[in-house]
């Protein structure tokens, strides 16, 4: 059956996106953010998996306002990395797997989450800019990647308990998939972060280091916090954190199974105005 070996948790700041293209990496500003991925880049070749589920948020480039679903996954042979209006990152094209995305697609409808199947979109900086951190400029991505949406733009937005057992949801249905397939599940966006009103540029050390100490050791209380938590605490943006659950939830350990193995953890403040958190869990 296939496993998941991993789970990966990392923001997705834009800028980040930006100092990676336009070769900033070694400037001064950057240098301590693209630092603290090193590691990860090195323990990604070592680790490289079958197939990425990476959980991100879309920022009007597939869905604009008009429609935006709670949770959509990718199905599509292979997605086009989207011009969000200054043309397209120069990054590789994101391959799918669409035979393993509807079985998923499959088994966690039929667990009662409710999912909407997109056979064709764009993938917007949410989804490459984690592939850059961890896998650097590379001409194609390492493996083929699952792409998975959720909305964090437009309340009503899922709760962090929803998104946490939706996690377990996915694992149930990656371990019946009937090849033996090694899989990653990677959960982005956040950490703290308001891009408007008079509290932008807001940013809580404190939240989101107990925010990373929650997901090592205690999954279950980070998924009980509230959304009005969330704003309060971290943001505006900060919501964006519950995609992190997902990931979390999809671990051995929420299942009853040994605990995570913490493979490395960074955090740094800031980048662009926004704090960067980073963990990798192993199964």
């Amino acid at each position: 059956m296939a496993t998941i070996t991993a789970s990966v948790y990392t923001s997705h700041v834009p800028a980040i996106g930006a100092a990676l293209d336009l070769g900033k990496t070694t400037e001064a500003y950057w240098q301590p953010v693209f630092k603290g991925y090193e590691f990860s880049k090195q323990w990604l070749k070592d680790n490289t998996p079958d197939v990425i589920f990476l959980v991100y948020n879309d920022h009007a480039t597939a869905f604009s306002l008009d429609f935006i679903p709670t949770f959509a996954i990718g199905t599509a042979e292979s997605f086009t990395p989207a011009d969000e209006g200054w043309g397209p990152r120069p990054v590789p094209q994101v391959i799918g797997h669409p035979e393993f995305a509807a079985h998923i697609a499959q088994s966690v409808i039929q667990q009662d989450f409710d999912l909407t199947i997109v056979n064709k979109m764009d993938v917007d900086h949410g989804l490459t800019v984690p592939l850059s951190l961890m896998c650097g400029q590379p001409q194609a991505w390492p493996c083929p990647v699952i792409p998975f949406a959720v909305n964090v733009v437009q309340y009503p937005i899922p709760s962090g308990n929803r998104c946490f057992q939706l996690g377990r949801a996915i694992r149930n249905a990656v371990q019946s998939f009937d090849r033996d397939i090694k899989v990653q599940i990677w959960g982005t966006g956040g950490m703290s972060h308001q891009l408007q009103g008079p509290r932008a540029g807001l940013i809580n050390k404190d939240f989101d280091n107990q925010f990373l100490d929650y997901l090592e050791k205690n999954p279950t209380t980070a998924a009980q916090i509230s959304h009005i938590n969330y704003v309060r605490d971290a943001g505006s943006e900060g919501i964006e954190l519950v995609m992190w659950l997902i990931a979390r939830g999809a671990m051995d350990d929420v299942a009853g199974g040994n605990p995570a193995s913490v493979a490395h953890r960074f955090y740094h403040v800031p980048a662009s105005n926004t704090a960067v958190g980073h963990l990798i869990l192993e199964n």
